[in-house]
């Protein structure tokens, strides 16, 4: 079990569920683009977390609530970190890989005891397949290219409403505004770090049967080849993961998001 957040040992220390390492998402995203690390990289990282393609992983992150003063906003949306972290692990190959629906908070709210020990897991040696050994999972910006292009391609923009009209880039690092043309909105929530339209008020996953309902709304549906796309991948990923529990087959993350199309093309208002 791992306590999944960017850059925030502290986040751990201050309280964790018993048993649990932590995972910094730094180990499995390049800083440079925020795209999933190499396979040599990542080969090096899961072994170092002592995970191998047949460990069960069961991951989780603790969401607070929203300071508008944060400078680091994403290193409090700790159960996105989750399942972007179960993406690149399922992309890796781990075979069996899972989220605490709620993270920690609902942990927390059933009454379950906290640690604050620190915990190392035991490095594995070999992972016991090539990495990486679910590429699906991804995609890049020649595949985003050609599925716009497809008439059964949906390229899913997971951005909040401001972002898609260009009233803001939703993040800091990222300059240009806009969206991605040709994509289909699937929302996601009030900003970037946030996926409250996804979630119940208890922060656990909507109903799967909602969330199908309303993505066939949009034009999102499991016939066609789908890939779920934000800004660095986070967002997308936690999409990725619930079309994954519906049994989707042909579904994707566009790894690269709005941060790599805009730097390629610019702004899109």
């Amino acid at each position: 079990m791992f306590h999944v957040n960017f850059g925030v040992p502290e986040d751990y220390a201050r309280g964790h569920i018993p048993g649990a390492y932590h995972l910094d998402t730094n180990l499995l995203e390049s800083s440079s683009d925020w795209n999933r690390r190499s396979p040599e990289e990542l080969e090096s990282a899961v072994l170092r977390l002592g995970i191998t393609v047949d460990t069960p992983v069961v991951l989780y992150g603790n969401d607070t609530a929203r300071d508008p003063r944060e400078a680091h906003p994403g290193r409090r949306a700790g159960q996105i970190a989750a399942t972007r972290a179960a993406a690149i692990l399922t992309y890796a190959g781990v075979e069996d890989v899972r989220l605490l629906d709620g993270g920690l908070n609902a942990w927390r709210s059933q009454g379950y005891p906290i640690a604050s020990d620190r915990r190392e897991p035991s490095e594995a040696h070999d992972f016991g397949a090539s990495l990486p050994a679910k590429p699906g999972v991804f995609i890049d910006y020649p595949e985003a290219v050609d599925l716009l292009a497809k008439p059964d391609g949906a390229l899913v923009s997971i951005r909040s409403k401001p972002e898609n009209v260009g009233e803001t880039s939703g993040y800091r690092y990222i300059q240009d505004r806009g969206d991605i043309p040709g994509t289909i909105w699937g929302d996601n929530g009030s900003d970037a770090y946030h996926m409250e339209n996804y979630r119940n008020i208890d922060n656990t996953m909507r109903d799967f049967n909602e969330i199908a309902r309303n993505w066939a709304m949009a034009g999102i549906t499991p016939d066609k080849t789908v890939s779920f796309y934000c800004g660095t991948g986070w967002r997308a990923s936690e999409t990725w993961f619930y079309a994954h529990l519906l049994g989707w087959d042909d579904v994707s993350v566009y790894d690269g998001g709005w941060l790599e199309w805009s730097r390629i093309n610019g702004p899109s208002v």
